[in-house]
């Protein structure tokens, strides 16, 4: 459903832009380029003004303030990563790459990955890191959270399934690996399935653990419990072992143009990290995170 819709949009700008760009030639080529960059290009003035309230929520919040500098930066890099993600990888090659299971015997006693994508996202947004994994001789999942706009505690289902499977593939819990709501759905599941002991380690990228300031526009179920201060983030950790975190690594971005405040992307007790001067997407493609994620496979039992 998710591809089938960013498909539309996509075609939709590419055929609006290029319409306008053919019919105003002739007689207005200033026009007409102009017009062809307005709606080609049109998505980075709504990004702007995402950094623009986020350096404005941000006053307040005990993490360090982004500069101008960085601001910029973090924008220039979300207007390159967002139309690889949403325009092309998630639209049109959403399953490239498809899920690695088997042969059996090959990834027994190799780690493995469950990947656990973010709101209006699919599993392909994951395919450099699926590329890597594929690689490696890894198995994985990545997941398709469904339905688009449900209620984050209704992907356990499908997380459960995911990590089922590659713990059979490789006869050990697997890492997890999730963006932005993806980590929260993770959460979710933990507390639903007491599953702490199916996991290897979980690590968020630009999650939002206590909720984003955005949230307050989304209006279907997923996006009002994203909400600061939601009585379903409330609920979250009630009743759940108070040393849990230290199961999570959280990337977290004070040019965080989704998650902000910068805060609200981390975790008490968890091993919290730092990445200065990148926006949401952008982050989960950055070398550092990638690399030390990754990496982390490589904790083979003894």
């Amino acid at each position: 459903m998710l591809a089938q819709l960013q498909r539309l949009i996509t075609l939709s700008l590419v055929a609006a832009a290029f319409g306008w760009l053919f019919w105003f030639l002739g007689d207005s080529p200033f026009l007409a380029v102009a017009g062809f960059l307005a709606i080609a290009l049109g998505y980075t003035v709504f990004l702007a003004l995402e950094f623009v309230v986020l350096h404005h929520v941000n006053k307040r919040d005990p993490e360090p303030r982004p500069s101008w500098g960085e601001l910029l930066r973090a924008w220039l890099g979300e207007t390159l990563t967002a139309p690889r993600v949403f325009c092309w990888r998630q639209p049109f090659r959403m399953n490239v790459v498809p899920d690695q299971l088997a042969p059996a015997d090959a990834l027994q006693a190799r780690r493995g990955v469950v990947f656990v994508h973010g709101f209006f996202c699919n599993r392909g947004l994951w395919t450099p890191w699926l590329q890597r994994v594929r690689a490696s001789g890894r198995a994985f999942v990545a997941v398709n959270l469904e339905p688009l706009f449900g209620s984050i505690d209704d992907y356990a289902p499908q997380i459960d399934e995911a990590v089922r499977q590659v713990t059979e593939a490789t006869g050990l819990p697997p890492l997890l690996v999730c963006h932005s709501m993806g980590g929260l759905a993770v959460r979710a599941w933990l507390k639903r399935m007491r599953a702490e002991s199916r996991v290897f380690h979980v690590v968020t990228i630009g999650s939002p653990h206590r909720g984003t300031w955005l949230a307050r526009f989304g209006h279907g179920h997923n996006g009002r419990q994203m909400r600061l201060q939601s009585d379903w983030q409330a609920q979250l950790d009630h009743e759940m072992p108070a040393d849990r975190h230290t199961l999570f690594t959280c990337w977290y971005s004070n040019c965080d143009n989704i998650v902000f405040p910068t805060s609200t992307a981390t975790l008490p007790g968890a091993n919290n990290r730092l990445i200065r001067g990148a926006a949401h997407v952008q982050m989960a493609f950055l070398p550092e995170v990638m690399d030390a994620t990754l990496a982390m496979l490589e904790r083979e039992p003894g």
